[in-house]
């Protein structure tokens, strides 16, 4: 079975200057903090693109094992996930590589900014990826998205969506063989799409606004949002 690959390019998203010292592990600022992140929000204007490849796949589930039709994988949460799934969207998403350059070239000179760098980056590409679930759901009923590592879905999953989406070619967004994304601000994710009416339940957890980190098992990350 062929399936049909596009490519979205977004303009920039507001940032989340909350979520930025949040992924930067500031429990509290103070003005020196506060300049800091705006001189590096202003740094990267200009510099970033917001690229997104994907495909939809029909989609079923036997004792555990995914199947997408170009691929199969075994995962007993993504099947829990997506049990009442019939296609899913698979897509690739990159900030672009000029964030990796801002962050390499500041880890000599400037930890602080290599730091709020890093922040910055990781907030881009979840504001890129809820961006585009955000239009995902305007056409279709969705389930939050799911990438691989989670929960017991294997990382080198990350080898299908590269080879379906060919990544390199359409956004620029290559897989080595450490299964380590270049460049690093990028994702890969799963959302699956029903024919059914979202119940209470479903409604409620789909609101972007919501806690995404509870699709994710990993109870002791770092980052994980307590609600």
């Amino acid at each position: 079975m062929s399936f049909t690959v596009l490519t979205k390019i977004y303009s920039e998203p507001p940032f989340c200057e909350r979520e930025i010292l949040r992924y930067a592990g500031c429990k509290a600022t103070d003005n020196s903090i506060i300049d800091l992140l705006n001189s590096c929000i202003d740094e990267t204007k200009g510099k970033l693109t917001y690229k997104v490849c994907y495909c939809i796949s029909p989609f079923s589930v036997s004792d555990g094992v995914c199947d997408f039709h170009a691929f199969k994988t075994k995962s007993e949460d993504l099947a829990s996930h997506l049990s009442k799934c019939n296609r899913a969207v698979l897509f690739a998403s990159t900030v672009g590589v000029e964030i990796d350059r801002l962050i390499a070239k500041y880890s000599l000179i400037s930890p602080a900014k290599a730091l709020m760098f890093q922040a910055i980056g990781t907030e881009r590409i979840e504001a890129l990826c809820d961006a585009f679930c955000a239009d995902l759901q305007k056409q279709f009923n969705t389930v939050q998205r799911y990438s691989p590592g989670y929960g017991d879905l294997p990382l080198d999953m990350q080898k299908e969506f590269f080879n379906l989406l060919d990544c390199g070619k359409r956004i620029g967004l290559f897989l080595n063989d450490s299964l380590l994304m270049s460049p690093s601000k990028s994702v890969t994710a799963i959302v699956g799409i029903s024919d059914e009416s979202e119940s209470a339940d479903d409604s409620r957890i789909n609101k972007l606004c919501k806690n995404k980190c509870s699709a994710c098992g990993k109870e002791f990350c770092t980052f994980r949002r307590d609600e």
